[in-house]
């Protein structure tokens, strides 16, 4: 027969319960790691955009610090501080340092996608005679003599398995009119941008 006064003490055992609004261990864990690794690649970058990157000067000298140490034990342990040392960023400090982050990731795959540009008509300068006619078209300014010589040099240095002095002598050349072409373009948008508040 089932006792009649069980459960009826006068409370409820769920008054007892904490209130429990703390992330879970394996949330804390998880945000841990994400600031671990967003340390990591922060040390990963080269020492000058570190020292861009809007942060605690005392956060970024554990970085800059870790970069210095190339002992694998010591900087195993200096990236262990690193991680420590992000988790006392708020955040809008690590959201700050995320979007830093991911606009270098959008610059290297654009200026990577303009090294292949340039890549592809350096080899069809090599192949097509047609394409230096193009490329003097286009930039008059460039010496013809100058460039017909290392583009016949280049043919023969791979031809021979030579060292590819002319093949990046080319390469230089093309970088340069694509800055100039970056260049003049930035200036046409200024002037545009001028007009159109005036």
């Amino acid at each position: 027969m089932p006792n009649p006064n069980r459960g009826a003490c006068g409370f409820q055992s769920s008054e007892f319960e904490e209130e429990y609004d703390r992330p879970s261990k394996s949330e804390l864990k998880r945000q841990m790691t994400v600031l671990q690794k967003l340390g990591e690649d922060l040390v990963a970058e080269p020492r000058d955009r570190v020292k861009r990157v809007p942060m605690p000067e005392d956060v970024r000298d554990a970085i800059l610090e870790c970069q210095r140490i190339t002992d694998h034990e010591g900087r195993r342990r200096q990236l262990q501080f690193v991680g420590k040392k992000m988790r006392t960023l708020d955040e809008e400090e690590v959201a700050a340092i995320q979007r830093t982050i991911d606009s270098w990731k959008g610059m290297s795959k654009a200026d990577t996608a303009a090294m292949h540009a340039l890549e592809r008509r350096r080899e069809k300068l090599l192949a097509d005679d047609k394409a230096l006619t193009v490329l003097l078209g286009e930039h008059p300014e460039l010496d013809a003599q100058h460039l017909r010589t290392l583009i016949r040099n280049a043919r023969k240095e791979q031809a021979e398995n030579k060292p590819p002095k002319a093949y990046r002598e080319i390469f230089q050349i093309l970088k340069q009119v694509a800055g100039k072409g970056k260049a003049a373009q930035a200036d046409d948008e200024g002037a545009e941008d001028e007009a159109d508040d005036e």
